[in-house]
């Protein structure tokens, strides 16, 4: 039996109705079972700039997303077997005034802004800036960045070092910690292209 012009009238609007509801709660569900992913590219390995990459590759982790840091140029240092003796330079650096994690409230509340010039003349002032920040961190109960790396880890963070930076650097893979991939960009790159949120630290 043929279907007359009325009847594939009524099938193909309630098709119309249908087919979008059906649609989005496909999409809904395919997006609810997808588990997260995140991509970091750490390039900087100074003390301060080694927290970032870590405190945010746990804590998604810690959240059931699938992460993956990858290490390249001066963020090999990040994860380097001995990391204790990452520094930090205030030097050109606008955003680093910061005040003292000892004395007295008034001492702690000055906001140190001391011109580039003193910074680069006066020996050993790298030093001082580590200690502070150093002191910093364990006054407020922030995690050694060691630990942190080790927390990254266990909670399932892929370590993935670029093998061109480590051969260009003249490293070793002894030089590292355990449990790292070496790879090319190119074999980072569909990761970084397929992960939900990408970042360059």
């Amino acid at each position: 039996m043929a279907n007359t012009p009325e009847i594939e009238e009524l099938i193909n609007k309630r098709l119309d109705e249908l087919l979008p509801q059906k649609l989005d709660a496909l999409l809904q569900e395919r997006a609810e079972s997808k588990t997260p992913s995140m991509a970091i590219i750490a390039t900087k390995g100074t003390l301060d700039w080694g927290y970032p990459p870590f405190i945010l590759a746990s804590t998604a982790a810690a959240l059931g997303w699938d992460v993956t840091v990858f290490f390249t140029f001066y963020g090999l240092q990040l994860v380097k077997k001995d990391i204790s003796d990452l520094k930090i330079s205030p030097l050109g650096n606008p955003g680093m005034p910061m005040k003292m994690p000892f004395g007295p409230d008034w001492f702690r509340s000055i906001n140190w802004n001391i011109p580039n010039i003193v910074q680069a003349n006066i020996p050993g002032f790298e030093s001082l800036a580590t200690s502070l920040m150093e002191q910093t961190i364990k006054n407020n109960g922030v995690a050694p960045l060691a630990e942190l790396r080790e927390l990254s880890q266990e909670a399932g963070v892929k370590f993935v070092v670029c093998q061109m930076t480590v051969e260009l650097f003249g490293f070793d893979h002894n030089d590292f910690v355990d449990g790292m991939d070496y790879v090319g960009a190119a074999s980072f790159l569909p990761v970084a292209q397929e992960a939900d949120v990408t970042l360059f630290i």
